[in-house]
């Protein structure tokens, strides 16, 4: 066995080393607070070898530069909670640490030379001992070309959310290709002078980019890495060019209709028209017309004949928005459209032949408004057939530095201005914050930020009131608000504070364990770091149920 030295410029690792705990017992490795798995080299190689024979290198190497991406970018976060107080260097350092602590090779910091404020970039690095090589060695023997696509792109990941722009890492020599080791050269996106298909793996997915028929600048915003996001586009993926109705829930705000637009975009049915309609804006007497058409002479004020809106649709896909607030008259009429595929406008005893792709949207539970007697069940059943939720903002908080920086250049573009960039504080504080209006509330906050920083670089101080003086969703400074608390309670003359807050916070802290571990007394009390025995007399003392 090839003995390795470890990396001799790089911090302490047992910090991180520490983070990974084993219980065998029960079958859990834990990864910070996430379960893992030991893969060996020979299984890892046999996954790889399965991904390029069945799908081919060109998509093997898309999908592995992707996950490798992802994980990259939870990394960068949990980089800053890990070491909160030290230099950017040792900071930094936690991805190619984690990187070693997982298996994959060890590195070496050639160079590296970071501003955290205007996000300036550049660094080589040098990973000795690739998995990734290795097996690629041991399956094909040597390549032509770098493959060490996963290592590529957990760096870039990785360096991209750290610096808070887009970094991409290129590997220019590999132990793959016969080179000692593996050489990455990362550097911003911008600064690279030759495109190459690596500029699009490693960066946060545009999705229309992954379809040659389509515009790439025009994606509306659809980007993403967070397995939420990664789950909706897996469905509208396998449904977009078939007829199925699809049924987008979510959230004001959370980009319905962009999806809708997508799928319309990767449908056979991109060349016909995309027509939405947002229901709840139509008058309850206007919604039949507006959908099915008029005659003329229908009614008073119907001076001539009018297409609806299906009809215009024709050949194409009708986006009904927030579905829910059809009246159950026009719902019916909709039902028969879906299943006879024809029409008739309003006034008129002839029906009209149409050919149309309905997706629909809605903000609410389609089942309660059944229930409320809101919605025909019989549309709800036919709506239903193909449902993509579409996660809040707060639920893939990993995408928000991605959208931030898309929409600041969307923003740079419309209003043609030079594109601002957002310091990495900046894109901590907005991947922290709830955001109640979802990607709209963000898109908006992004204009506004392009129109009212005086310099090209966004700084904490010039973030928007709404951001700033909100609560942040994940307060790490929660000493300070104990201190606070504290203080509230002491002021007002009480007495005897800590017989109240001990319990109470031990009994906080025991029924977050025991949630996060399935009601798993052992693995809970190895979570607070307690022995079962301690947990169980502790559960007994504080009268905790724990069924």
């Amino acid at each position: 066995m090839p003995k390795a030295k470890p990396a001799p410029n790089l911090p302490d690792i047992r910090d991180l080393a520490e983070q990974v705990r084993f219980t065998p017992d029960t079958g859990r490795i834990w990864v910070r607070d996430q379960r893992g798995v030991l893969l060996t080299a020979s299984v890892y190689g046999a996954l790889r070898r399965e991904l390029i024979d069945r799908l081919g290198p060109a998509v093997a190497r898309e999908l592995l530069s992707r996950i490798g991406y992802a994980e990259g970018g939870r990394d960068a976060d949990t980089a800053r909670r890990l070491r909160p107080n030290v230099s950017y260097f040792d900071a930094f350092a936690v991805g190619p640490q984690v990187h070693a602590l997982a298996g994959f090779g060890w590195s070496e910091v050639v160079h590296l030379h970071a501003d955290p404020e205007s996000g300036a970039f550049a660094g080589e690095f040098l990973v000795h001992d690739s998995l990734e090589a290795t097996t690629h060695l041991d399956a094909y023997g040597t390549s032509p070309e770098p493959v060490c696509w996963m290592q590529s792109g957990y760096a870039s990941g990785f360096a991209s959310a750290f610096a808070g722009r887009p970094i991409l890492m290129r590997e220019v020599e590999c132990r793959g290709m016969g080179d000692e080791a593996c050489r990455l050269i990362g550097k911003p996106l911008d600064d690279w002078l030759t495109q190459a298909p690596d500029t699009r793996y490693y960066q946060p997915e545009a999705s229309v980019n992954r379809f040659a028929d389509l515009d790439a600048e025009d994606d509306n915003g659809v980007v993403g890495i967070s397995a939420g996001f990664g789950a909706a586009m897996h469905l509208l993926r396998k449904a977009a060019d078939s007829r199925a109705t699809l049924l987008f829930v979510g959230e004001t705000g959370v980009g319905k209709e962009v999806f809708a637009r997508l799928g319309h975009r990767m449908s056979r049915r991109h060349d016909g028209p995309f027509i939405a309609v947002n229901c709840a804006a139509l008058p309850e007497t206007l919604i039949e017309t507006e959908l099915f058409g008029v005659v003329k002479g229908a009614y008073t004020g119907a001076s001539k004949s009018r297409a609806g809106r299906f009809e215009r649709a024709d050949g194409g896909t009708l986006f009904l928005d927030e579905v829910t607030s059809l009246s159950l008259a026009a719902q019916g009429k909709l039902l028969r459209v879906l299943q006879e595929r024809e029409i008739e406008r309003v006034g008129d005893n002839q029906t009209r032949r149409v050919d149309v792709r309905v997706m629909a949207a809605c903000n609410e539970d389609l089942r309660q408004a059944v229930d409320a007697g809101r919605f025909r069940e019989d549309l709800y059943f036919r709506l239903t057939t193909f449902p993509v939720p579409i996660p809040p903002l707060r639920e893939r908080r990993e995408d928000i530095p991605g959208l931030v920086l898309h929409f600041l250049a969307r923003a740079a573009k419309e209003l043609q201005v030079e594109c601002k960039t957002a310091a990495a504080d900046v894109l901590d504080r907005l991947s922290r914050f709830d955001w109640p209006g979802n990607v709209r509330q963000l898109e908006n906050v992004c204009r506004w930020l392009t129109v009212m920083t005086p310099t090209q670089v966004v700084r904490m101080d010039d973030l928007p009131a709404e951001v700033v003086g909100a609560p942040a969703a994940v307060d790490e400074d929660w000493q300070s608000s104990l201190r606070r608390w504290a203080a509230g309670r002491l002021a007002s003359g009480e007495r005897g504070v800590m017989n109240d807050l001990t319990p109470t916070f031990e009994r906080l802290m025991i029924g977050v364990a025991l949630e996060r571990t399935g009601g798993r007394r052992q693995d809970a009390a190895l979570l607070l770091g307690w022995g079962r025995n301690t947990l169980t007399r502790k559960i007994k003392e504080l009268g905790i149920d724990d069924d």
